[in-house]
């Protein structure tokens, strides 16, 4: 159905779900004082205020449709925030009681810096007004003062959870998608990349190829050795890989000493280039307790008339054709070239 569709999309997106939710309080909370001001005779207030619910309607829509929430987080900020404090100039000390939930808004809607900001320009813009016109704003300085340190305290506690918060859901998300060894993402990240560049691939024809590689007699040195030396060589490897790789590749653990390396457009000369030089980076740099590490490599290029999981399944045969090669070897699908075994340095 297609509210549990519009359900999952909320739980997969935490910044759509803080903008709807944010839009719908905005919406419900000043629909009824948008329509009392105008009902009353009070046409600026009320047509600020229709202009803050018609707003916030356009910025979720805009944000549903596109999938960008960066640029209408910073309009509904910028429209709030303009909105609280023309209501504030107007209303005088009943308007102010807006600019504390305008506080908390802005900190939800764009990042904690960018809130910081728009709240200390919107408290400079009312204490900037007021002593211009005297007693429209606040009724006395006393008031102001007050006004402006419970604002200002309001601000710095909301900026620090909202930074902390920011902080621990990167750290999060970190987490849910590299490998907590080897810095390399992990395979549910790595379904999700293949399964958008074959969307892309299906769509606007980009080209991807992709290396499963695996390195060679590596149990043997987890039985020789201990885990913690194999451990070693699997950060060693990712790093190596990392620094001999084009910064768009995408490097990923497919599971145990497996890796999976994405490369957006691709040809088969490519891909078959970049397996010899890093199967080359490999033999010449990684070293374990028991001497050189070499690795054996399998390769497939995407193809637009099949799933994303067959081309995988191309390139782990390909694999396999390696290591039973006799290992430190390159097989690459479309052609099936294979590159002749290293000597081992």
């Amino acid at each position: 159905m297609w509210t549990s569709r519009l359900l999952r999309r909320l739980r997969n997106n935490f910044q759509l779900s803080i903008i709807t939710l944010m839009g719908l309080f905005g919406v419900v909370g000043i629909t009824p004082y948008a329509v009392y001001r105008l009902v009353t005779g009070n046409y600026l207030v009320g047509f600020a205020d229709t202009f803050i619910v018609v707003s916030t309607m356009l910025a979720v829509l805009h944000a549903w449709r596109t999938g960008d929430t960066v640029k209408p987080g910073i309009f509904l900020a910028i429209v709030f925030s303009a909105g609280s404090t023309l209501i504030a100039i107007n209303l005088g000390v009943n308007g102010l009681f807006w600019i504390y939930p305008l506080i908390l808004f802005n900190f939800f809607m764009v990042s904690p810096g960018k809130a910081l900001v728009a709240t200390i320009l919107v408290l400079i813009s009312l204490v900037g007004y007021s002593q211009l016109t005297p007693g429209t704003v606040f009724e006395s300085d006393y008031q102001m003062i007050s006004f402006l340190v419970t604002g200002m305290m309001a601000s710095a506690l909301t900026f620090v959870f909202a930074y902390r918060t920011n902080s621990q859901r990167d750290q999060l998300q970190q987490l849910a998608i590299l490998d907590p060894l080897t810095g390399a993402r992990n395979r549910r990240s790595m379904n999700d990349e293949l399964r958008i560049a074959a969307s892309l691939h299906r769509r606007h024809g980009n080209t991807y190829g992709v290396l499963i590689m695996d390195l060679d007699h590596f149990k043997r040195i987890n039985d020789n050795y201990g885990h913690q030396a194999g451990d070693q060589v699997l950060v060693d490897f990712v790093a190596l890989i990392k620094r001999s790789s084009r910064k768009e590749n995408r490097l990923f653990r497919f599971g145990g000493e497996e890796f999976l390396l994405l490369l957006p457009n691709t040809t088969f000369a490519d891909l078959l280039a970049a397996a010899e030089q890093l199967q080359l980076q490999i033999a010449q740099h990684l070293r374990g307790p028991g001497g050189p590490v070499t690795m054996s490599i399998g390769g497939a290029l995407m193809r637009a008339d099949e799933h994303w999981e067959d081309m995988l399944q191309r390139a782990d045969e390909r694999l396999y054709q390696a290591k039973n090669a006799g290992r430190n070897c390159i097989v690459i699908d479309e052609g099936t070239a294979t590159a002749s075994p290293l000597p081992t340095p």
